[in-house]
């Protein structure tokens, strides 16, 4: 019988136990450890010092408050679990979740870093709570690159049996439901796109897509990959093709109705009158409309990497 040779063998059904078991005070001393310590005083530190002069004011503040909290909160439970041996208690798969969560707190730090001082920062005049903000954005950006380092660091290994989430395109997922969700919260308004058949199937294929991939990042997270009534292979492939497909529709027909004069788009923002002032609680039309022009061509190449790398993998049942 032949024998097919892949760079990456995964496993899609439940271990209980991590790979790498802490369960001792001094598995803190350890690299990974070390790095999960640096991550919550990171994160610590950059709520905290907002907290402190309350600067988080409008979508943007709140956003950025909430990522830093929440990556704080469940970086400490993962800690207290490992610590205290609680793996097999966990409700959800240990093979799976910690490096799906590093993952989306890594982009959760990333846009914090990003979002905070273009949107907030810029606009508040020197002194105690612009340097309390600008320190705040220092350490996001310091624990982003924790929150990467330990994807990078654990991250599955050619001839490595792990969890499907480890993998290129379980991570991919990951950046998928990331972005889509970025992507709502730009066509939150939905002047954006109502009354217009061909945008409302481009959110649509947003909202088809971002609940696909985060079915199968579920039900590996819950070690329910067998539930499906079709192998769970066979369900990552055509997940990727259809995505693929639907968004390279997307594609086309939100850059072409939004900017378009031809289709009622506005090609300039000059044109734009919400656009001709800057406010530090508000983004207007035209800027959104960009936004999810390009968020949509991230995931685009995100999903078409997906279909490629999903093609490569070989699942083995253990």
């Amino acid at each position: 019988m032949p024998v097919t040779v892949t760079r990456t063998t995964i496993t899609t059904t439940s271990s209980s136990a991590s790979p790498t078991v802490l369960g001792s005070p001094r598995s803190l001393y350890q690299p990974l450890g070390l790095l999960r310590l640096l991550q919550l005083l990171s994160t610590c530190v950059a709520f905290s010092l907002v907290a402190s002069v309350d600067a988080y004011v409008g979508f943007s503040g709140n956003w950025c408050m909430f990522a830093w909290c929440f990556c704080f909160a469940v970086t400490f439970i993962i800690i207290v679990v490992e610590l205290g041996g609680l793996q097999a208690r966990f409700p959800l798969s240990w093979r799976n979740f910690p490096i799906t969560y590093a993952c989306y707190a890594a982009l959760f730090c990333l846009s914090a870093s990003v979002i905070y001082p273009t949107t907030y920062v810029q606009f508040l005049g020197h002194g105690r709570t612009r340097d309390h903000a600008i320190a705040a954005t220092a350490f996001s950006c310091i624990a982003c690159v924790a929150y990467a380092t330990e994807v990078a660091w654990t991250r599955a290994r050619p001839g490595e049996i792990t969890g499907y989430m480890a993998t290129v395109p379980g991570l991919l997922k990951v950046v998928e439901t990331f972005v889509a969700c970025i992507i709502f919260a730009f066509i939150s308004d939905p002047y954006l796109y109502k009354n217009k058949p061909a945008l409302e199937w481009c959110v649509a294929v947003y909202a088809i897509c971002f609940i696909l991939a985060a079915v199968a990042i579920l039900l590996n997270l819950f070690d329910c990959t067998n539930a499906l009534p079709i192998p769970f292979p066979s369900f990552l492939s055509g997940l990727a093709l259809l995505s693929v497909l639907f968004y390279a529709s997307a594609m086309v027909l939100w850059p072409l109705y939004q900017f378009d004069e031809r289709y009622g788009g506005v090609p300039e923002r000059r044109r734009d009158s919400g656009c001709r002032s800057s406010h530090i609680q508000y983004v207007c039309g035209w800027d959104r409309r960009l936004a999810v022009a390009i968020l949509t061509a991230i995931n685009l190449l995100a999903y078409v990497a997906d279909l490629v790398y999903s093609a490569r993998l070989v699942f083995v049942r253990v």
